[in-house]
Order: structure tokens, then C-alpha cells, then sequence
């Protein structure tokens, strides 16, 4: 049985964690092209050394960082992301896009397509 050492709740069966993707720069989510967006998403570099990568503990919810060599598959390291991470990101929607999702929301309710609220 492999173990995790989880930042917060000390040593945990590895079958307790979901893994979340590696730690790199995030691109500007509002000015970066579908192409960049899609790169940070689903592509890694898949090279053997150490990475450092987000964990999920299923049972507490809890988000934190290992570090893990690729080769060997050895947990270096876990901590919490406020070591690194001071501040969060947040992904505000576009007050045109809330407009136009309210709009479209309120077509489909009333049926006639013309947008008149109820």
C-alpha cells in the first residue's frame, strides 16, 4: 500500500488523494488564446525529474502541493499552496456575458424569443 503524506491530516492511504495536475504558471485567463488555455490545461512537459503537483484529500477536501520525482514515483515533499501562493485567482465572468446568459435564460422561459420578462 503506497502512503501520501497529506500537510494536514499526516500519513494517508494513497487511494484517499486525487490528483490534480501539475503546478506551472497559469497564462491570463482573459487575454490568452484558446491554443495557450488549452497548453496549461492538458499538456505537461512528461519528462523524468521532480514536479510539483496538486493533490486533492478526497476525505477532508483539502488542496495541497507534492513534490514527486517522476521516475520513481517518491513523494519528496507536501505542503500547503499558501507557501507558495499568497494570493487567489479568481475567474470573474464578463458582466456582458452575465447580461447575455440572463437574456438567453429568460427567451427560453417565456418562449417567444424575444426576450420579454414574465
Amino acid at each position: 500500500m503506497k502512503i501520501m503524506p497529506c500537510p494536514l491530516n499526516g500519513p494517508r492511504n494513497i487511494n484517499e488523494f486525487v490528483y490534480g495536475g501539475e503546478v506551472k504558471a497559469m497564462p491570463d485567463h482573459k487575454n490568452c488564446s484558446d491554443k495557450a488555455w488549452a497548453e496549461y490545461v492538458f499538456y505537461s512537459d512528461n519528462t523524468i525529474k521532480i514536479v510539483k503537483e496538486w493533490w486533492f484529500h478526497s476525505a477532508s477536501g483539502y488542496w495541497f502541493i507534492a513534490e514527486r520525482h517522476t521516475a520513481s514515483d517518491e513523494i519528496i515533499r507536501t505542503y500547503d499552496p499558501s507557501e507558495i501562493y499568497k494570493e487567489r485567482v479568481t475567474f470573474d465572468t464578463d458582466t456582458s456575458d452575465a447580461d447575455t446568459r440572463k437574456a438567453n435564460a429568460i427567451d427560453a422561459k417565456s418562449g417567444d424569443g424575444k426576450g420579454a420578462q414574465p
